[in-house]
């Protein structure tokens, strides 16, 4: 079969990776892909970013799945588009992806549905949020109501860190993140406790568990600095005990996927949730992704030896059940289908999602991230990248900000890889990933030199 990923950083390229190890795939093409991606010899870049023209090529090349990795698209309703033309699809509706690309809905959903949460305030009055920030206090949370590349929310330890986040994101545009054409932020308490990343593969009805991980969100070691999109990430995350792990499917994911469909928007594709975990083992849910995080894909592509494209598969067939049935969800607004033969289809059959058993490599792994200089304000692009290692089973490179030109890798964004190895010990992992980016030279690179700390001092929770 032939496979389409769309998107161009560090998390495509690892999705990317694994379903072109799959015995089941003739090609993975990348849209549009990076540089990483382009030097791949089983991936091919594609040059399309728009929604419609993607879509009209994935049905001339009969793509049998095609698998959204970034938030932008999924925003913009790629899904409903390839679903409306019979294409076969893994992502949320561009109405479900509002659990990310709207903070405001995520906590209203949350609060409705008793999903616990941080508590809040929603403001699009930058007067009025100022008088809030100066009645409530610091430390406080200050969010971008809408898509800010990993760098919309603020964790203001001072007053001024918040009155300035206010200031940014309720200012005049360019300045504010945008949200339906209003700026909007939401302010919410200060949650203390251990975060960890808890993502699930979900069909709308169903859903499996991916292997727990954490990342690394400020810029610095001893995690100092400003927040980033992550500097670091690793899996398992042992702060993630079995009884944190049941709690977070009983009291987060569960509802989250009962609301989803109870609201009439069914959620399939990745679910993230992130979780803040208290020393008492109470659990908040700080957001939801509509995808998989970045840079979490790549310690968990490393350590899942599951065929991705199986779990995938089962993942849709459902949607490919409903839409060849002509079942119409109204709130998607998504037609019905004239007939089956609309639906590309496969020989193979693929069991229900909850049939799907993932296995796990048991070594931890441990990715980290190399930046551009600048980054995160304002990343410098068009250093060259040489002393690339080769990559063997146990330890990739993993490209997201990179272009190549003529054979000549340069970067070309703030995060530009993540350095992932699989070890016998999280200490050996961290040793291996640390080694092999020692070899990597571009000018002005930064990246922290601690990642995975917190695991290695026994995930004290304070």
């Amino acid at each position: 079969m032939k496979i389409l990923v769309i998107g161009s950083g560090g998390r495509e390229h690892a999705i990317a990776w694994k379903l072109s190890l799959s015995n089941k795939v003739q090609t993975v093409y990348v849209a549009p892909g990076n540089g990483g991606t382009a030097r791949d010899k089983n991936i091919v870049n594609i040059p399309i970013t728009d929604v419609v023209k993607l879509r009209q090529w994935a049905q001339e090349e009969q793509i049998m799945l095609t698998v959204v990795g970034p938030e932008a698209p999924l925003a913009q309703g790629v899904v409903n588009e390839f679903r409306a033309h019979g294409l076969r699809i893994f992502g949320p509706s561009r109405e479900a992806a509002q659990l990310e690309s709207s903070k405001a809905f995520s906590k209203a959903f949350m609060t409705r549905h008793s999903i616990p949460t941080a508590s809040f305030e929603t403001f699009t009055d930058i007067g009025a949020a100022h008088d809030y920030v100066n009645k409530t206090g610091a430390p406080i949370v200050v969010k971008a109501d809408g898509l800010a590349a990993g760098k919309g929310v603020v964790v203001a330890m001072s007053l001024e860190e918040a009155h300035q986040a206010i200031d940014f994101m309720l200012g005049d545009a360019p300045s504010g993140v945008q949200h339906n054409g209003q700026a909007r932020v939401v302010i919410e308490e200060f949650l203390q406790g251990e975060e960890a990343s808890f993502i699930v593969v979900c069909d709308g009805l169903q859903n499996v568990a991916l292997a727990t991980c954490q990342d690394h969100k400020r810029l610095n070691d001893n995690d100092k600095g400003p927040n980033t999109g992550g500097m670091g990430a690793y899996s398992p995350a042992p702060v993630v005990t079995a009884q944190i792990h049941a709690k977070t499917m009983r009291e987060i994911i569960m509802p989250t996927l009962k609301g989803m469909a109870a609201d009439g928007v069914p959620y399939s594709g990745f679910l993230y949730a992130g979780l803040m975990i208290t020393k008492e083992g109470a659990i908040k849910c700080l957001e939801f992704n509509c995808r998989l995080g970045d840079p979490e894909t790549q310690p968990i592509m490393m350590r899942l030896k599951t065929d991705l494209v199986d779990v995938l598969m089962s993942a849709t067939q459902s949607q490919v059940d409903r839409d060849t049935q002509g079942v119409v969800v109204p709130s998607q607004g998504l037609p019905a289908r004239p007939s089956p033969r609309s639906v590309i289809s496969s020989p193979h059959v693929w069991p229900a999602l909850d049939r799907v058993d993932l296995d796990w490599d048991r070594r931890p792994a441990l990715g980290v991230v190399m930046a551009a200089k600048g980054y995160p304000q304002s990343p410098e692009k068009g250093a060259v990248i040489s002393g690339l290692p080769q990559d063997t089973q146990d330890v990739m490179v993993f490209h997201a900000g990179t272009s190549e030109h003529e054979g000549v890798l340069t970067t070309s964004g703030g995060r530009v890889l993540c350095v992932t190895a699989l070890g016998g010990t999280l200490k050996l992992a961290q040793q291996l990933a640390y080694k092999a980016l020692d070899s990597i030279v571009f000018e002005g690179a930064q990246y922290r030199k601690d990642i995975g700390f917190r695991a290695l001092q026994g995930a004290k929770l304070d």
